[in-house]
């Protein structure tokens, strides 16, 4: 049980992290937002890469619209568990078609990348939203990225890249370590 000092800091981080943040085009009055996910990849773990050729991407960017996903998630590199990173001109390569067909519908985009020059790339064709699931650890330029921007983005947890990830991640109390991972990166 957590008590203390460490309780009190642990709640006033919390309201601080928790409060309303405004996102340009994107409202909150109806709730919750679904995201929606686009894998542009051959070896994506939830569709095996059904998207990646010909305009399947697109069709199935028009369905999550259409069934109601006010934000949809882009992503051209596999971060699945096992998965080996590859290059930025590939993933861009499997982007880029898509990303502007997509920006004519007038969604909000969220681009899941753990790469700096995709970042540049995708804030220049006007995504919303970067989505890193390496916590800002994969590349040492993507702070330097946000922070000439003023795009919101969203960090994730993991302990080592996709490629190990899953081989013995320990923790001494799970909450605590992320949270003071989450605490350092903010």
């Amino acid at each position: 049980k957590i008590k203390g000092k460490i309780k009190n800091k642990i709640f006033s981080d919390l309201k601080k992290i928790s409060k309303k943040k405004k996102f340009k085009s994107l409202s909150f009055k109806k709730l919750p937002i679904l995201m929606g996910v686009l894998n542009l990849t051959p070896d994506s773990f939830s569709d095996g890469g059904k998207y990646i050729k010909n305009k399947n991407g697109l069709l199935h960017a028009r369905k999550l619209i259409n069934d109601g996903c006010g934000i949809l998630d882009i992503g051209g590199e596999s971060t699945r568990p096992g998965s080996k990173c590859i290059s930025s001109f590939k993933e861009w390569k499997r982007l880029y078609k898509t990303l502007l067909e997509v920006k004519k519908i007038k969604i909000f985009i969220s681009l899941d990348t753990r790469k700096s020059l995709i970042m540049e790339k995708g804030i220049k064709n006007n995504i919303d939203l970067i989505n890193d699931i390496s916590g800002l650890e994969h590349d040492s330029n993507t702070i330097n990225v946000l922070r000439k921007t003023s795009i919101p983005f969203v960090i994730h947890h993991s302990q080592g890249d996709p490629s190990t990830m899953q081989t013995k991640p320990k923790y001494k109390n799970t909450l605590l370590d992320i949270y003071d991972f989450f605490e350092k990166k903010i």
